[in-house]
């Protein structure tokens, strides 16, 4: 199979790992980021704001095969997740211009979705309208896919996978979620999250169609107190209680937000196979990794 060349814009940590998985198959991979030196020599380089009018107008030239975008919010604000989304996916089809890549993945978020009361929701469900956050975000995913592009949205849940993330530091700290009201959460391993788009992307070099939206997360959405006690009791360290409470950044109530249960049915009938199917799988590699 011939080479092919992929374009990470805003190549955080998921474009890296994504980026790395390709190269070792042979394909050319380059990197859209501020500071491009976090890039590894592997990718190559371009510096550049996405959220930038004008900032993208070297891709059409570029002419990537492939394009992956990992957008973030540029601040906590709903302006920010305006600038980091909305407004970079327009100058993102905007620098493209006349070139048609084979496809384009976009990077979201299971955070569109409506349901909040622990209902299931799967690729048709329905979209937040109350969000303000998630509104910029909708609106990225719908410019991308009404671009008349080859594209597909893939809406990641909670990733996790770092040694020091915020959930592993709060339950070191013994502090846990109530066990009620009951709070459903999905999450996916930051290797799967690159696996699925490497495989995706591979896919569509071979010609296979690509569906359109693909749920992101692991085949077991769990009570946020079962996958907090567990890592508890995993870390072997004692706890505060329901009563505990948590911090601004990682609060331990009930969250409405994110309290719904993702199934995962277009990436199964995509052929990936996960390498981490549910918490205690990923988090036990993460605890083993220390």
């Amino acid at each position: 199979m011939k080479s092919s060349s992929v374009l990470f814009v805003g190549c955080g940590d998921v474009g890296i790992r994504t980026g790395a998985l390709l190269f070792d198959r042979g394909w050319r991979v380059e990197g859209v980021r501020r500071n491009t030196a976090k890039l590894p020599p592997e990718i190559v380089a371009h510096a550049a704001n996405y959220t930038l009018p004008g900032s993208l107008g070297f891709l059409a030239e570029l002419r990537p095969e492939f394009v992956v975008t990992t957008f973030n919010p540029t601040d906590r604000s709903v302006d920010g997740y305006t600038d980091g989304f909305e407004t970079a996916m327009g100058n993102l089809l905007t620098g493209l211009g006349p070139h048609r890549p084979q496809h384009i993945v976009m990077a979201s978020s299971t955070r569109v979705f409506a349901e909040a009361n622990g209902g299931w929701v799967d690729e048709g469900s329905a979209l937040t309208e109350k969000d303000l956050w998630a509104q910029p975000i909708i609106a990225a995913e719908q410019q991308l896919l009404n671009s008349g592009h080859s594209a597909s949205v893939v809406r990641f849940a909670g990733i996790y996978g770092l040694h020091g993330g915020r959930l592993l530091s709060r339950i070191r700290r013994g502090e846990l979620c109530p066990r009620e009201p009951e709070s459903f959460t999905n999450r996916i391993h930051r290797d799967d999250c690159a696996g699925l788009i490497a495989h995706l992307l591979q896919r569509a070099q071979s010609g296979e169609a690509i569906a359109p939206m693909i749920i992101g997360v692991d085949d077991l959405s769990a009570p946020r107190y079962e996958v907090e006690s567990w890592l508890a009791t995993e870390l072997g360290v004692a706890t505060q209680g329901p009563e505990s409470m948590g911090t601004v950044e990682e609060p331990t109530r009930h969250n409405t937000a994110g309290h719904k249960r993702c199934r995962n049915t277009a990436l199964r009938e995509s052929g990936y196979q996960l390498l981490y199917p549910d918490y205690k799988s990923g988090y036990g590699a993460v605890l083993d990794s220390l």
